[in-house]
């Protein structure tokens, strides 16, 4: 089986003609269309017009709260057009041919779990450092959704209980590429913006730095640690373009461990925090690989 599987983004929409085992016949990137609903389904249609010899149907990756059985995205996410509307059927009714829709990190945590650094696991987690921090939950060794198609979002969890209504105090900036970089303007007085790969190059040599990634790591660190008791989670993949970077999970680990000896009031009753931190297998390719096996199981 042969699928045209799309993990929209808010800055790309990437493509790529898959198989079961994951192997790719033809990729590519477009430019993710800002302005309508009808640039985009226009876009989705003049890609898929390419391969539809060649498909059988289409599984894509997207932002928002998606309703996979309906193909219905109830909250767009990065693409405002998206809320509320009934993406899969009426890209099949343009297409003709079945079309499955997934959530970004959920899809993450579905290539992980079946093909990645989550095998095997009952209880894990993706948690995926971008633009914002997307998540996926597997418990009871199923991808977990809920009624409101909101679990795993984890940019939307607070941070601070006297600022509920400013973005700034939630998970979505302070544990995302975002906030590591603005927290680096803010420290270093620089006002040139830099990327992700800029901080990386910067990091040797440069001391605000050193201090700007230990405490962004000790921020996700947290969640880490809120997770382990919410959920019991056994292991944690860590996502996103920076993920690529190793002193990322290795600093992240650092705090964890810092948290739960030397800062965590319940380190003495518990001896050991028996989860694993690790990065995600599959970078760039893994929305894509998980929108595919949620077409397979849906």
């Amino acid at each position: 089986m042969r699928l045209l599987v799309f993990d929209v983004g808010g800055t790309e929409i990437k493509y790529a003609v898959m198989d079961e085992d994951t192997n790719v016949f033809d990729r590519g990137y477009v430019p993710t269309p800002m302005d309508s609903w009808q640039s985009f389904e226009d876009t989705i249609y003049g890609i898929y017009e390419k391969y539809q010899e060649d498909v059988e149907g289409i599984a894509m990756s997207l932002p928002g709260f998606i309703d996979v059985k309906k193909g219905r995205v109830n909250g767009g996410g990065a693409l405002a057009y998206n809320h509320g509307t009934d993406v899969g059927p009426k890209l099949m009714k343009r297409c003709g041919c079945k079309v499955v829709l997934e959530n970004d990190g959920k899809a993450a945590a579905q290539a992980e779990y079946y093909k990645g650094a989550l095998q095997g696991c009952e209880n894990a987690a993706v948690f995926v450092i971008g633009t914002g921090v997307g998540g996926g939950l597997i418990i009871n060794h199923e991808i977990v959704r809920g009624p409101h198609f909101t679990a795993g979002e984890f940019s939307f969890v607070n941070t601070n209980s006297d600022s509920i209504d400013d973005f700034g105090s939630h998970v979505g900036m302070n544990c995302s590429t975002t906030g590591l970089l603005g927290m680096y303007k803010d420290i270093s007085g620089f006002e040139e913006a830099i990327d992700g790969r800029e901080f990386f190059r910067r990091l040797p040599e440069d001391e605000v730095a050193q201090r700007v990634l230990k405490k962004f790591c000790h921020n996700v660190a947290v969640q880490i640690y809120n997770l382990y008791f919410l959920l019991d989670i056994q292991k944690i993949a860590i996502g996103g373009g920076i993920s690529r970077q190793p002193i990322l999970t290795e600093t992240i680990k650092e705090q964890f461990v810092k948290i739960t000896t030397e800062e965590g009031a319940l380190g003495k009753f518990m001896p050991k925090y028996d989860i694993e931190i690790v990065q995600c297998q599959f970078h760039n390719d893994a929305n894509l690989i998980g929108a595919f096996m949620t077409y397979v199981n849906n």
